[in-house]
């Protein structure tokens, strides 16, 4: 089942411990990279909760953000008065008053804008009781993100296989074209030796054989049969329920490669229009394929 990496999901969950919430924001990315913005308190949870959020998603840029809020407020932090650094500034200000002659009025603003006079400190936390509520929120957001995936993904489905259909008749028309191609060569070539030959008889031995090694060296029929291989391996691979990604990309790679030789082997200006053609709709595959994890 194809997924689309880029997604969002959230969870809540409620409990003695207060209320928990995930939000989780994912956008494609050639690897699995997980952000996680946490509250200093819970850090030691980080590695359980990167492990969580590894067993839902394969591949992409993973920004998640948890909160919790006690009774109210999602303060997770408290504030204490380093008396020690404010009896030292208030000592200074004397002094520089009586050095300077100066008025000794200190605003309680100005006292609490200088440094470390108030200490942010993390509110301490029980690992063990908030575990479950932050473990039943990331779940909550990551089906929540892993649904919007399938979503996406479906719509990346049909449009491959719609694409995938027109590649095929493109590729149809150009094998159905060949033969005329060989023909309208061969019927050239005795017009133009009939015409600058009036008088001489035109070997048609040799005709016969110029247009032999034409229609070799315009046999396309190795890059077709290869060329549907791979737009079947495409619908393979987009059926099966894992990371495609990558397979896909190099698969397209592939697809490019053999268009590529199509359109130097077979000279005539309806195959090239044809391969412009395949060219765009492969180009179109491709960039679906960035955000298909």
């Amino acid at each position: 089942m194809i997924k689309s990496m880029t997604a969002y999901g959230r969870g809540e969950w409620e409990g003695e411990g207060g209320l928990f919430t995930a939000e989780i924001k994912s956008v494609n990315n050639r690897y699995r990279d997980i952000i996680l913005r946490i509250p200093k308190n819970i850090q030691p949870l980080e590695d359980e909760l990167r492990s969580w959020v590894s067993s839902k998603v394969r591949r992409g840029r993973i920004e998640v953000s948890l909160q919790i809020r006690h009774n109210g407020s999602d303060s997770s932090y408290r504030l204490d008065l380093n008396v020690p650094l404010a009896e030292a500034y208030f000592k200074i200000f004397d002094q520089v008053a009586r050095q300077f002659g100066l008025d000794r009025d200190i605003r309680l603003e100005s006292l609490c804008q200088l440094k470390d006079v108030i200490l942010v400190k993390a509110e301490e936390i029980d690992l063990d009781r908030v575990r479950t509520g932050f473990h039943e929120a990331l779940e909550a957001a990551l089906d929540s993100l892993d649904q919007m995936r399938l979503r996406e993904g479906e719509a990346i489905k049909a449009d491959f296989l719609r694409r995938l259909d027109l590649l095929g008749t493109y590729l149809k028309d150009i094998k159905d074209r060949v033969p005329h191609v060989v023909q309208a060569y061969g019927k050239r070539l005795r017009e133009n030796l009939n015409r600058m030959l009036a008088e001489v008889e035109v070997d048609e031995a040799r005709v016969a054989q110029e247009v032999a090694i034409l229609a070799d060296r315009s046999d396309v029929t190795e890059e077709i049969v290869r060329l549907r291989s791979h737009l079947s391996q495409f619908r393979v691979y987009v059926s099966q329920d894992e990371a495609l990604g990558r397979r896909l990309d190099f698969l397209l790679q592939e697809m490019n490669r053999e268009v590529n030789t199509l359109s130097s082997k077979a000279s005539d200006a309806t195959i090239s229009r044809i391969v412009v053609e395949m060219k765009a709709e492969l180009e179109k595959l491709r960039e679906q394929v960035q955000n298909v994890e």
